[in-house]
């Protein structure tokens, strides 16, 4: 489980005009038209051709629960590129990307200052550039671990460091045990 990446997926999906489809045969034909045949999506669902093609044409209408599960997150993946497409741009040009967090967060400063880490939770608006960083490194295949530390650098220069106002010897933020995180485009 990607925490950022589902994140970013879930402030992502916000943006919807319109709602996905809900029923397993709707899903299905969907897919199937988006993939443009139904032996794509039996390969992308693990399942055979033919039942597939039971699902479209509605014989089937019940799916297992770990079909139903690979079968929402593969229509939300691919539902309304354009609208994903939009908010994704108006982030990382203007909007920025706002992320909220309650998690242990420290940083490394010189000998003599607190550093110890707190859990704390935050809201914070990080400038376009960083939801430009992390959108570009979910793309490029980054990890967790990737874009967890794009997202300590953006808390650094905006909550740590006040846009450079305060706490200009700070080296490095940590962002660790992570209890609730969310975005919002």
């Amino acid at each position: 489980m990607s925490l950022f990446g589902d994140g970013l997926d879930a402030a992502e999906q916000k943006t919807f005009t319109r709602p996905a489809p809900k029923s397993a045969g709707a899903q299905m034909r969907y897919l199937v038209k988006r993939m443009k045949g139904t032996k794509a999506v039996a390969q992308l669902l693990r399942v055979s051709q033919r039942t597939v093609e039971r699902y479209v044409k509605d014989q089937i209408r019940k799916p297992r629960a770990d079909l139903a599960a690979r079968l929402e997150r593969e229509v939300k993946q691919r539902w309304q590129p354009q609208v994903r497409a939009r908010a994704r741009q108006r982030a990382a040009s203007t909007g920025g990307i706002v992320i909220d967090a309650r998690a242990r967060l420290g940083y490394t400063a010189p000998v003599g200052s607190t550093d110890q880490d707190r859990v704390r939770h935050l809201t914070v608006a990080l400038p376009p550039q960083y939801a430009a960083r992390l959108f570009d490194a979910r793309e490029a295949g980054a990890d967790d671990q990737r874009l967890r530390q794009i997202a300590a650098e953006g808390l650094k220069e905006v909550y740590f460091q006040d846009g450079g106002r305060r706490a200009g010897q700070l080296e490095e933020v940590r962002f660790t045990d992570i209890e609730h995180l969310e975005f919002e485009l």
